[in-house]
C-alpha cells in the first residue's frame, strides 16, 4: 500500500511539474500569423501581423501582452463555435480575420467574423489584444 501511495504522489508531482511548464509557455510552441480584412467581402485589402512567444515578439503590437492572454485563455480562445449552437441574429460588422500557426504546441486554422451572436462573441475575446475590436463601419 505505501508503494503504491509513493508512487501515485510521484505521478501527481510529475504531471504538476509537466502542467506547470506548458501553461508559462516553458515548453509549448506559440506562432502565429493574423491577417485581417476590415471589409470581408474586399479580399485584397488586408493587414498582417504575426506572433510569436517565449520570448513575445513579432509585429503585433504589445506581444507580451497577446502572449500571456493566450497563455492564460488556451485553446478556447480559437475553439470555433459548437455546432448546433443557438446564436443571436445580429450582425457586429464586416471584418473578417484568420489565425494560423501554432498555439501552445496544437496547429491553428481559425476564421473569426462578426455575423451573429456567437461569432462577435469569439471575435470579442481576441480584442483588442490580438484582434482588432471591430464593429459596424457602416
Amino acid at each position: 500500500m505505501r508503494a503504491f501511495v509513493a508512487f501515485a504522489l510521484a505521478a501527481l508531482a510529475a504531471t504538476t511539474v509537466v502542467a506547470g511548464a506548458g501553461a508559462t509557455g516553458a515548453t509549448s510552441h506559440t506562432a502565429l500569423t493574423v491577417t485581417y480584412w476590415d471589409d470581408g467581402s474586399k479580399t485584397g485589402d488586408k493587414d498582417v501581423w504575426t506572433l510569436r512567444c517565449n520570448p513575445a515578439a513579432g509585429t503585433l503590437a504589445r506581444p507580451a501582452v497577446a502572449c500571456r492572454r493566450l497563455y492564460a485563455g488556451g485553446w478556447k480562445l480559437v475553439a470555433p463555435v459548437p455546432a448546433g449552437s443557438i446564436c443571436t441574429q445580429i450582425y457586429g460588422g464586416p471584418q473578417v480575420a484568420r489565425v494560423v500557426g501554432y498555439l501552445q504546441g496544437r496547429r491553428v486554422w481559425a476564421r473569426f467574423t462578426r455575423q451573429d451572436g456567437c461569432q462577435i462573441a469569439r471575435w470579442n475575446r481576441l480584442a483588442p489584444w490580438l484582434l482588432p475590436p471591430g464593429g459596424v463601419t457602416k
